[in-house]
């Protein structure tokens, strides 16, 4: 990413996007147009590395997303929401959508870990269409 990306992200979004916790995989048709793109993002917290693979249209709205890496110590935290399919609740949103767990993960619902980690994803799920939008919608003029 350019400097300029770097500080509309910053500016914008209130995070700052580090090299080495995203990778970009872009999709292309025959004629070289855009089909979809993969983005891989890692947050580190206290219990080890949570990374999701976020896939996106190309207008930059969710299409699908996963949890490709916890530790043994999260994953039954993760998988409580999982079980219940917390990365639909995403689909179809773009950088600006609600990224908020919805009421059915209310923190009376479900434990503060599975909460607090649930935010992780959902912030994670986020962070992908917000790098998308920044880099290869404004790249191309789309946004």
């Amino acid at each position: 990413m350019t400097a300029e990306e770097r500080g509309t992200i910053q500016q914008q979004w209130g995070w700052q996007a580090e090299d080495e916790l995203y990778r970009f995989y872009l999709g292309r048709d025959a004629a070289g147009q855009l089909v979809a793109a993969v983005i891989f993002l890692t947050e580190f917290t206290i219990h080890g590395p949570v990374r999701v693979a976020v896939g996106l249209n190309p207008d930059g709205t969710v299409k699908d997303a996963k949890v490709v890496e916890l530790t043994e110590e999260t994953l039954p935290w993760v998988k409580l929401l999982l079980d219940q399919n917390l990365t639909q609740d995403y689909l179809g949103q773009d950088s600006r959508g609600n990224f908020a767990l919805s009421g059915r993960f209310a923190v009376t619902q479900v434990d503060s870990m599975p909460h607090f980690y649930g935010q992780i994803v959902a912030s994670l799920m986020q962070r992908a269409a917000i790098l998308f939008e920044v880099t290869l919608l404004k790249r191309s003029g789309k946004v």
